[in-house]
């Protein structure tokens, strides 16, 4: 199909992703196209079907594997949608691996990397060429995703770094996790706080390259926190659920960010946490919450 508008979820089987798919095919056009992403193909096939027969949904929706620990996998489909659509409009980084508390931080941490990390990198690299002007671009994060979240020895690594350099600096992280060098070094033993740091400086980074002509064509890069949202993979780390959002509500902010008429200067490259950006410097470690997780 010729589709005029072409969106990209990944990590869209369940929770937010799921959520995120059904807002965009129930926002865009008729002739839009919405890709619904995920590892296995049953599972990307049986919610690809369960979204297009919603009652609200508008847009075409159509299942596509998508493996994001494969960064050639992802460069294949960045290529697919430029041969077959001239690009892509709306890019929506959103896998996560789910990690259990009591599990072994270091043990669990290639496949956290990959899913969160690796997966970005790739993401950034293959989709920022292919994204069509007006497009937007935006990586699910966290609010722990600020700098001030990490020891201060560790700042330099992401303040102002190159995609390159965040990419070092996540495989440096890697190294000293199984050397078992990384608390002496000052990283911290949750995996997610310099996870989400570094999704946040990779793009920044691509946004700085970026910025003066994607500003004067309306297009969006950013990191976006949902904000407390209700999941399997986010319940089992808190104890007070009464102020988080269900994953459709968590949705509606990422997605007024999608089809804003106008970019705000002040959002572009930046965390956005419900319309507003959230200063990069900000945070504190997290020492109690280490205190309870194994290495």
């Amino acid at each position: 199909m010729n589709a005029s508008r072409i969106a990209l979820v990944t990590g869209a089987n369940q929770g937010l992703g799921r959520a995120l798919a059904e807002g965009l095919a129930a926002r865009m056009d008729p002739d839009d196209l919405v890709l619904l992403t995920g590892r296995s193909r049953q599972r990307v096939s049986d919610a690809a079907r369960e979204v297009a027969q919603l009652p609200g949904t508008r847009s075409h929706v159509q299942g596509q594997v998508l493996d994001v620990t494969d960064t050639d996998d992802i460069a294949r489909l960045a290529d697919e949608l430029r041969a077959r659509h001239g690009g892509v409009d709306v890019v929506l980084s959103n896998a996560v691996a789910r990690l259990l508390p009591e599990e072994s931080q270091a043990e669990r941490a290639d496949e956290f990397i990959d899913v969160s990390n690796t997966a970005t990198h790739a993401i950034l690299r293959s989709f920022g060429p292919v994204l069509r002007p007006g497009g937007r671009l935006i990586v699910v994060a966290s609010s722990l995703g600020t700098l001030g979240h990490l020891d201060p020895r560790l700042h330099h690594l992401f303040d102002g770094a190159s995609l390159d350099q965040v990419e070092y600096a996540v495989e440096s992280w890697r190294s000293a996790v199984h050397n078992k060098t990384a608390e002496e070094a000052g990283w911290p033993r949750w995996l997610n706080v310099p996870s989400k740091v570094a999704q946040v400086a990779a793009v920044r980074a691509v946004a700085a390259e970026r910025r003066e002509r994607d500003l004067a064509d309306g297009t969006l890069i950013a990191s976006v926190c949902p904000g407390m949202v209700d999941t399997a993979t986010s319940r089992p780390w808190f104890s007070d659920f009464s102020q988080a959002q269900s994953p459709s509500e968590a949705a509606r902010a990422v997605l007024d960010l999608v089809f804003t008429e106008h970019v705000d200067p002040t959002l572009y490259g930046e965390l956005i946490r419900f319309g507003k950006a959230l200063s990069w410097h900000d945070g504190t470690p997290p020492v109690e919450q280490d205190r309870l997780l194994r290495p």
